[in-house]
């Protein structure tokens, strides 16, 4: 009888500890999915976020790279510049070198940024049909900015700088704003923050993608596809 009591135990016992055991995998399989489903939440969150972040830059960029690649081939008259030529009397005491001439310039054309590049070249002799002759020292500055560029030219001996002015339109501001082309900083560091969005983008929409869709093979499909395009036209550009 103590026998025959004692199996009915450990029969009994049996189902139990398999029930436990299965109750603890499928809360490790709920804990599992509940983590999954949590991180593919902030992933989209995340994702969209950056995407608002990038929204006005990416924008601007995209109409402006549209204008640049184009501006050639479908001859699009959308960026013009107003050229302006003059001459001004030369600082008395002249100058004594192009720095000096550069700061001189800045307060004259009344400048708000210093010069972005300044250039010397000394005095050297040139061929003029069957003579040598010395031709003077050389100094050009210039300004630039998005709205406009100015190129200053001096030859050591004048009594007068050559100025060039070129005032953009609203498209060619745009454009040199694409380029970073007589910005500051700041600027720089903004656009910076939109190549690091469309960065991020990329690597959490790929993410989102193999997560949420099935058909990955449809997806590796299409992006070998576009670097294999990428790679091919690139190398046929260079060649």
């Amino acid at each position: 009888m103590t026998t025959i009591v004692q199996l009915n135990k450990s029969s009994n016992a049996s189902p139990a500890n398999g029930g436990a055991d299965s109750d603890r995998i499928d809360s490790k399989d709920r804990d599992l999915r509940s983590r999954h489903a949590i991180f593919l939440k902030w992933l989209r969150k995340t994702h969209g976020w950056i995407g608002l972040w990038g929204a006005a830059l990416g924008l601007l960029f995209g109409v402006t790279g549209i204008l640049q690649n184009h501006r050639t081939v479908l001859k699009i008259p959308a960026a013009k510049a107003e050229e302006t030529m003059l001459q001004i009397p030369l600082l008395t005491p002249a100058p004594e070198n192009v720095k000096a001439m550069a700061t001189w310039l800045q307060q004259e054309l009344m400048v708000d940024r210093p010069a972005s590049r300044e250039r010397s070249e000394p005095a050297k002799p040139v061929a003029w049909g069957d003579k040598t002759l010395k031709q003077p020292a050389h100094w050009s500055v210039t300004f630039n900015s998005p709205q406009a560029n100015l190129q200053a030219e001096y030859w050591v001996g004048n009594n007068f700088v050559a100025v060039k002015r070129s005032d953009q339109n609203i498209f060619g501001t745009l454009n040199n704003l694409h380029k970073a082309t007589g910005v500051g900083m700041p600027w720089i560091l903004l656009a910076d923050t939109l190549a690091g969005s469309i960065i991020l983008l990329s690597l959490t929409g790929v993410v989102l993608w193999t997560q949420l869709n099935r058909r990955r093979m449809i997806g590796f499909g299409i992006g070998l596809t576009s670097l294999t395009l990428l790679i091919g036209f690139a190398m046929q550009e260079m060649m």
